[in-house]
């Protein structure tokens, strides 16, 4: 009998199961593998049946977008140019801050994130006003 080696593991290949590969091999006219024919198996505790579970779906995160709901500000692209005027593309995102303001129709706090621009807005024009402009109702808020 000779001995075969594979990932690491070495077993027995029956002189039987080489003559036959090598009798089919040539009057095939093809080599083929000396492991032709051999079962191989992990261990005796291998199991039959294999169950099929449901992909599971992937989740996205919940991740607050960088978006202002008063003014529809947004990150923008542009480029970060070198001394040798070599542009790569950088991202300038909206200066957004939580805040607590006082919304005199409810008569209570409500807590915003919202630009810096649209906290000028609102010191400007008053909080109905601007989110009323903007659609965002502040009942739910």
């Amino acid at each position: 009998m000779a001995t075969a080696t594979l990932l690491g593991s070495s077993f027995a290949i029956p002189a039987a199961a080489r003559r036959a590969s090598s009798s089919a091999s040539t009057s095939l006219g093809f080599a083929t593998s000396q492991l032709a024919g051999l079962s191989l198996s992990a261990g005796a505790a291998t199991p039959t049946a294999v169950a099929f579970l449901p992909k599971r779906q992937q989740l996205q995160p919940i991740v607050a977008r960088r978006v202002c709901p008063f003014t529809g500000k947004k990150t923008n692209r542009a480029n970060k140019v070198s001394f040798s005027n070599h542009k790569t593309k950088k991202q300038q995102f909206v200066n957004l801050q939580y805040k607590k303001l006082w919304w005199e129709a409810g008569k209570r706090f409500v807590k915003l994130r919202l630009s810096t621009k649209a906290l000028k807005t609102i010191e400007k024009h008053g909080l109905d006003a601007v989110a009323r402009k903007a659609g965002i109702d502040l009942n739910k808020k």
